[in-house]
């Protein structure tokens, strides 16, 4: 990640034990009744708060048609999508009341610090500065405002990387990521990928069994991928089959706090290696010819779009 103001962090609740980063686990949720709405005037309930909008920054314009972003709408908690080490992602209906003007968010909020924070971050983070020296040493001292601020730069890490490589796929249609609708704190809301009507996450591709062309198909796409962000300097940084989602047969990348900028971080060339190395894997054990997922060629490859090579 390139050199960037952070917003202040947000403190966020406790969130739940378990975890999920490396299985699939998301929360069975039936119907949720219409909340009861209060009066204008009156200070909307937690699960039924204001939209947090006018306090964010924004994620690219133009904003997609699809995007609520009145401030008179209210954002309601509908469940936890997921949870993990690092940040639970919650589902979130922003709507505004008495009018069909509604949509559906995943909002990704990192842990505070009273959480276990990011237990590898010392290779990603490597590359990253910050202007004040105060709040550099506290990062590399691990202080609790040096742990804010870490969790507050993978916050704006992700927004940063989404934003960047949404407006790329837009142009280019070769990357598919959520939408990043917007920053505040340790918190980003992104678009949520699935079936909006039922609130059903789109699978993960670790969850599928692709054979034949769907399965040449969705690793050209990876490729693809892989090639867009190795030609903006990026690295993945944590690429598996557990954060791809296939939604509608397209193939959209998700979880980048831990992004990596392959010329400014000395490891770069080595997380980019083994991104390639854990999702080629994935596939050849599919099915894939070994020609078609080499490792050491398709490293060579994006390491040329970086301009390493």
């Amino acid at each position: 990640m390139r050199e960037h103001d952070l917003p202040a962090p947000q403190r966020r609740g406790r969130g739940k034990s378990r975890f999920d980063d490396d299985e699939p686990y998301f929360l069975k949720r039936g119907r949720h009744a219409e909340p009861v709405l209060s009066e204008p005037d009156d200070e909307p309930a937690p699960e039924d708060a204001w939209s947090s909008w006018d306090e964010a920054v924004h994620g690219p314009e133009p904003h997609p048609d699809w995007l609520v972003t009145e401030l008179a709408a209210r954002d309601t908690e509908l469940g936890v999508l997921k949870t993990g080490k690092e940040a639970d992602v919650h589902l979130v209906r922003r709507a505004v009341p008495d009018t069909d003007r509604s949509c559906l968010l995943a909002a990704k909020r990192y842990r505070d610090p009273q959480h276990r924070l990011f237990h590898r971050d010392a290779g990603y983070l490597e590359g990253r500065r910050v202007r004040r020296s105060r709040e550099m040493r506290a990062m590399a001292g691990r202080t609790a405002f040096g742990r804010q601020m870490i969790a507050g730069q993978w916050a704006a890490a992700e927004f940063a990387a989404l934003a960047r490589l949404w407006e790329i796929g837009a142009a280019s249609g070769r990357i598919a990521v959520p939408y990043p609708v917007q920053l505040l704190g340790t918190e980003v809301m992104l678009e949520f990928i699935g079936d909006a009507e039922q609130g059903q996450a789109a699978p993960r591709l670790a969850q599928l069994r692709p054979d034949g062309a769907e399965l040449r198909d969705l690793w050209e796409q990876l490729v693809d991928a892989l090639a867009v962000l190795a030609r903006a300097g990026y690295a993945h940084g944590d690429l598996s089959p557990y954060n791809l989602l296939v939604h509608r047969g397209r193939l959209v990348m998700i979880d980048l706090p831990q992004v990596v900028d392959v010329v400014a971080n000395p490891q770069g060339p080595d997380f980019l290696a083994r991104d390639v190395r854990v999702v080629g894997s994935w596939f050849a054990a599919r099915g894939l010819p070994a020609a078609a997922a080499d490792p050491a060629e398709l490293t060579g490859v994006l390491l040329r779009e970086a301009g390493i090579r």
